[in-house]
């Protein structure tokens, strides 16, 4: 799931995939880029009246018949109500670019950018962005699988020759930055290698085949990204794809937008050709393959039926669940949220789980560690899907109707909602210990009920060292970071430092964690204790800067650093590789020379109170210094 803030340091006037105002913000953007329209790209756009947002055409028509169902808590009746929420206000506002066309924005009289986007290989309409102008270029990836064929493709592209690194060769030109999806980037074996796209749909092409004629099969498409799945089961099976009509209509879309018109459109609904319409993968009409919305009233769900499953990959025999991994989840249905940006309204809710999670407190402990991290963490809305809101819902009920339910049913909707969490957390540390391949019920041929199939919709580590590799920018920055879990193993510098065999650039990432993450003890700490002159006028609390105490010695500094390094990674890195593999420990060196050259940095500019004595620098002796010198 993107974490991005939408911040392009080169091009301070844009922002992208990031719709609300930002703690860094200094001005308001002169213009938006979308790259996709998964959800977690989505946050804020709801509200956005102004600039332009530029974007794919197939995500402009797409995004137009979105519709979403936030529900607000309404204490004073003591239900939840609903609306009904689209993004159609911003008809006006997204501007389609067409892809591999170098297109000019101007952002203010006299001053341009040249934006170009490029398939991103993820999901309809999803780009990759070029952005160029006053002597700086960065690519945004946005969500990526970036897989060789996928690499070699751009590295041949007319425009992007240019930014080429190939081997030794120095490029005519070098990108600042390549802002870049990390969902998977691990070193870690689950994460090093996934099998290509094109293997995925081959073992499952097989897999089908061995299936008596006429069998029904049911697709599990829970968000955009699996256009190229329909297809290829289409032409193999003869079978057109049968979707319920929200997900027919999205699609529909394509058809009908203005110019650009989407690329993708002809193969999911069909074109004239002369005077015959050659028909699409995609149906509202009942057939052999079905992609629809449980609960929109299909005939399959009464009927037998073999199961498709797409999973991100398998270690040693262990299948990765793919369901939700990256963000998206649910996208092509017509899901619930509950709306949470008023704190007000979370403190009652908090209120009303204390009084009926009394009897359960460790659930109520739990429930109230998630309540307040969304204050703190300024979360807008969580999703109510699959939380048994509907549990009262016969099986004849299209959709349930969630307004006007009762506020008591949120409270045990919550405490699934944290099991889940916890869930999820535990696949985190440990990602396939808890895909044990489940022996799927056979069928009276003996051919399984279910097909599982490999098709990640993200790149593997190594296909994101293709990418960077390619073109080696002076910076690569993360745009899905953990930041509750950071190691030194997710460094750019660790991860992508060993393709730089010149000179390791600075990422400037880096130097921003370890600074979030070692850096407390130097910052300066901020009390809103009034002080004795009675405040600052007009302000009743004139915070009160206090300070860190100078350190007694350079040889007292070396040994808190290595403590503290070794306290703060220890554990974290323990959790991460169980086994501290020589690449985790050559981490936690890297991550406390990078400590130590902050340090030394700071002492130089005069910055928080650091002073040459701290850092313990005693050698001039050059690059031949003894590293636990440095």
């Amino acid at each position: 799931m993107s974490t991005f803030d939408g911040l392009v340091k080169e091009f301070p006037d844009i922002r992208i995939d990031y719709f609300r105002q930002t703690s860094e913000q200094s001005r308001p953007p002169l213009a938006y880029l979308l790259s996709h329209v998964h959800s977690d790209h989505l946050a804020g756009l709801e509200s956005c009246r102004s600039p332009f947002v530029y974007c794919s055409p197939a995500t402009r028509e797409i995004l137009l018949r979105l519709e979403k169902y936030p529900h607000r808590m309404n204490f004073a009746k003591g239900i939840l109500e609903t609306r009904k929420q689209t993004y159609r206000h911003l008809k006006n506002l997204l501007k389609p670019i067409p892809l591999e066309t170098p297109t000019v924005i101007e952002l203010t009289p006299g001053k341009t950018m040249r934006l170009t986007l490029f398939d991103a290989n993820h999901c309809v309409g999803a780009v990759a962005f070029l952005i160029e102008g006053d002597g700086k270029a960065v690519m945004y990836t946005g969500d990526v699988r970036s897989e060789p064929w996928w690499v070699k493709t751009l590295t041949r592209h007319p425009l992007l020759i240019p930014y080429v690194s190939s081997g030794k060769q120095v490029p005519l030109k070098r990108l600042d930055t390549i802002y870049l999806d990390t969902t998977f980037a691990h070193k870690d074996d689950p994460y090093q290698h996934f099998p290509p796209k094109a293997e995925g749909l081959r073992e499952l092409l097989l897999a089908v085949s061995k299936y008596p004629k006429g069998t029904l099969f049911y697709f599990d498409s829970w968000t955009f990204g699996y256009e190229d799945v329909w297809q290829a089961l289409s032409a193999h099976l003869g079978s057109r794809i049968h979707v319920d009509d929200y997900r027919y209509g999205l699609y529909t879309a394509l058809a009908n937008g203005s110019e650009p018109r989407a690329p993708e459109v002809a193969k999911l609904l069909g074109f004239h050709c002369g005077n015959h319409f050659q028909d699409g993968c995609l149906t509202v009409r009942p057939t052999q393959l079905h992609s629809c919305e449980k609960g929109t009233g299909c005939e399959i769900w009464k009927k037998d039926f073999v199961r498709i499953t797409p999973i991100i990959s398998r270690h040693r025999g262990v299948e990765m669940a793919e369901l939700g991994a990256g963000g998206g989840q649910g996208d092509l249905d017509q899901h619930h949220e509950l709306e949470v940006g008023d704190t007000s309204l979370v403190g009652q809710l908090i209120a009303l789980c204390a009084t009926k999670l009394q009897s359960q407190p460790q659930m109520h402990a739990s429930v109230m560690e998630m309540l307040t991290s969304i204050i703190n963490g300024h979360v807008q809305s969580i999703s109510l899907d699959g939380l048994g809101l509907d549990d009262d819902a016969s099986p004849e009920d299209d959709l349930f109707d969630v307004d006007e339910l009762p506020l008591e049913r949120l409270v045990p909707a919550l405490a699934k909602l944290v099991a889940r969490s916890k869930q999820k957390q535990g696949q985190q540390q440990d990602p396939v210990a808890s895909h044990r391949p489940s022996l799927a019920m056979a069928r009276s041929d003996g051919l399984p009920k279910q097909i599982t199939f490999p098709y990640s919709r993200h790149s593997s580590y190594s296909e994101l060292c293709d990418l960077v590799d390619a073109f080696k920018p002076n910076d690569v920055h993360p745009c899905t970071v953990d930041y509750a879990n950071w190691t030194p193993a997710n460094s750019m510098e660790f991860l992508f430092g060993h393709l730089y065999p010149a000179s390791v650039p600075t990422f400037s990432h880096d130097q921003k964690m370890m600074l979030r993450t070692h850096g407390a003890s130097k910052r300066a700490v901020i009390s809103t204790k009034r002080p004795a002159g009675g405040g600052t006028p007009g302000n009743a609390e004139s915070p009160e800067v206090i300070r860190p105490r100078k350190r007694k010695s350079s040889d007292d500094t070396r040994r808190r650093r290595r403590e503290d390094n070794r306290a703060s990674t220890g554990a974290g890195v323990d959790d991460y590789s169980p086994s501290r593999s020589p690449e985790i420990e050559q981490a936690e060196a890297d991550y406390a020379r990078m400590t130590i050259q902050n340090d030394a940095y700071l002492a130089a500019q005069g910055q928080d109170g650091m002073q040459w004595s701290d850092i313990g620098l005693v050698s001039s002796g050059g690059p031949q210094v003894k590293e636990e010198e440095l």
